[in-house]
């Protein structure tokens, strides 16, 4: 439902423009209950109308008791749509947990999520006693975000868990995505949904030291984090109240210290984009307020709760083509399709592609955070009511589009590949096989051409407008920057990193390990899904 009254002002830059045009024809006129005009002096001489009867006066006292109802009745209306009106201009977040197992991430979730008012007292008591009846009595807050059974069984969280708050500014979806390597895929689905990190960190002594060091997952996840589009890194150095270390300054600037040099090399801006804090997500310390200095003297910086309501994001264009990639579909009278909007605006009515299958569907219900909403613009995470297509005929990684400006659907691309890591023995080269991973398609690939190495130290003293030193390999090593051919064998949606960033940007896994991130730089012309003719 909607009403003239003007939308309310927007909190965030890259809400300008995604509400002006968002008028509706089921609009009630403001002045549909006009006030009865003024009598004219002409009429104040006429002579006066004899008296009605007295059950038309009863009639005339009926209507008027009726008018009145309604009026109120539509003013309470419009003082409700103003406030989902005033709701709805808060921008929002998607928030990913990153970090090695253990690291307190769930805890943390689960945290906020109480202090937000999100979950109850009575809520938190009975996640006390099953974690104490399990003999994990610090583990009951994790319970709030890790609901499967496996999950508060192991302590593990597996698939990636998806809850809602808010704070003065801001609407944030968090997403806790699984720490161990096991899980890998789940946490990059995670992370390719997400426009801010959140990197947990144990203090705990050797904690720190296990994510860290080669093959902890904490190094992992942050080169993850950038590949996949996390443009903002709130480090939080959780577990500050652990015995081994009691709120440590030194502790804590150690963890700081060894972390800014690595979060440089994985290509975060520290000054721009990285903030460290200290917290407890046990005991809530310096989350929504900040941190009492008979617990902590030294820490003089803001509480959680405060950076994230700052924290700036990339702006998306809410006026551009349509991109949903699909990460979930299921049947509730009808076709629902679950994925984050990552450009343009879908409303009730609009007519869409699901590619790469070119079947044109209709959007007949959008809900956000369990509310029906007429239309949702970028950056939110979204179910879509669609009809015109069977639920068995879509998969994860298929892409809701426009249908006047469709995104392409290729089977080869070519890509700008940093190596990370080979496999013991392994030689990158033509016919090299992996699994990639680019926003929400999970598919087997082949490199099968080399077509050449870029050598950024010389890059780097060159001319930047010749950036690029070209020198055809047969092969490359570890930490090189390599444009190479990939081929897939099924169609998948994605587009140029420099038209589309969060749709050009993958990474390669081999044997549970991620060898090699990249860009896509091109892709077959229009109408084409391979390069060759």
């Amino acid at each position: 439902m909607e009403h003239d009254a003007p939308p309310a002002p927007s909190h965030h830059a890259q809400d300008d423009g995604a509400v002006d045009d968002w008028a509706r024809d089921d609009a009630e006129p403001s002045d549909r209950h006009a006030a009865p005009a003024e009598e004219s002096p002409e009429a104040a001489d006429a002579p006066a109308a004899p008296a009605p009867p007295a059950e038309g006066v009863n009639d005339i006292q009926s209507s008027l008791q009726s008018l009145e109802l309604k009026t109120n009745a539509a003013a309470h209306e419009d003082v409700q749509m103003v406030a989902d009106e005033e709701e709805e201009a808060k921008r929002h977040i998607n928030l990913v947990f990153i970090g090695h197992v253990d690291a307190g991430k769930s805890t943390a979730g689960g945290q906020i999520l109480f202090l937000s008012g999100q979950v109850d007292d009575r809520t938190i008591q009975k996640y006390e006693k099953e974690a104490k009846d399990k003999s994990r009595e610090s583990w009951y807050m994790a319970y709030i975000m890790d609901t499967n059974e496996e999950e508060r069984l192991k302590g593990k969280t597996v698939e990636v868990g998806r809850a809602h708050f808010e704070t003065e500014n801001t609407r944030f979806t968090i997403l806790d995505a699984p720490g161990h390597k096991s899980y890998v895929p789940n946490m990059i689905s995670g992370a390719s949904q997400a426009d801010i990190g959140v990197l947990v960190i144990s203090a705990r002594k050797g904690e720190f030291e296990t994510g860290y060091e080669r093959g902890g997952q904490t190094r992992e996840h942050v080169l993850l984090a950038k590949t996949l589009g996390v443009a903002k890194l709130v480090v939080v150095i959780n577990k500050m109240d652990e015995p081994t270390v009691q709120w440590s300054k030194e502790r804590y600037d150690e963890i700081e210290g060894k972390m800014i040099p690595f979060l440089r090399s994985s290509g975060y801006n520290v000054k721009k984009d990285v903030q460290f804090l200290p917290i407890s997500g046990l005991c809530g310390a310096n989350m929504k307020t900040r941190m009492d200095k008979s617990i902590c003297s030294w820490w003089n910086g803001p509480c959680l709760f405060e950076i994230l309501d700052k924290i700036e994001v990339p702006l998306r264009d809410p006026k551009g083509p349509v991109r949903l990639p699909i990460i979930d579909k299921y049947k509730d009278m009808g076709t629902v399709v679950m994925g984050k909007l990552e450009n343009g605006t879908i409303r009730e009515g609009d007519s869409l592609l699901v590619m790469p299958n070119k079947t044109h569907v209709k959007v007949t219900g959008i809900n956000l955070d369990e509310k029906k909403v007429r239309r949702a613009g970028p950056n939110e995470n979204v179910r879509v009511k669609v009809s015109g297509i069977e639920e068995e005929d879509i998969m994860a990684g298929f892409v809701l589009s426009s249908v006047a400006n469709p995104i392409g659907a290729f089977t080869e691309f070519n890509a700008q590949l940093q190596i990370l890591e080979l496999l013991d023995n392994a030689i990158f080269t033509a016919g090299y096989k992996a699994v990639l991973h680019i926003h929400s398609v999970v598919e087997e690939c082949e490199i099968v051409d080399l077509i050449e190495e870029i050598d950024m130290k010389k890059a780097k003293v060159t001319d930047p407008k010749k950036k690029k030193t070209k020198r055809k390999p047969l092969f490359v090593k570890n930490g090189a920057v390599v444009v190479c051919r990939v081929q897939v064998t099924n169609l998948i949606c994605i587009e140029k990193f420099s038209d589309f960033p969060q749709l050009g940007r993958f990474t390669l896994r081999t044997e549970g390990k991620t060898i090699a991130v990249g860009k896509v730089v091109d892709v077959p012309p229009v109408g084409r899904s391979t390069f060759s003719a």
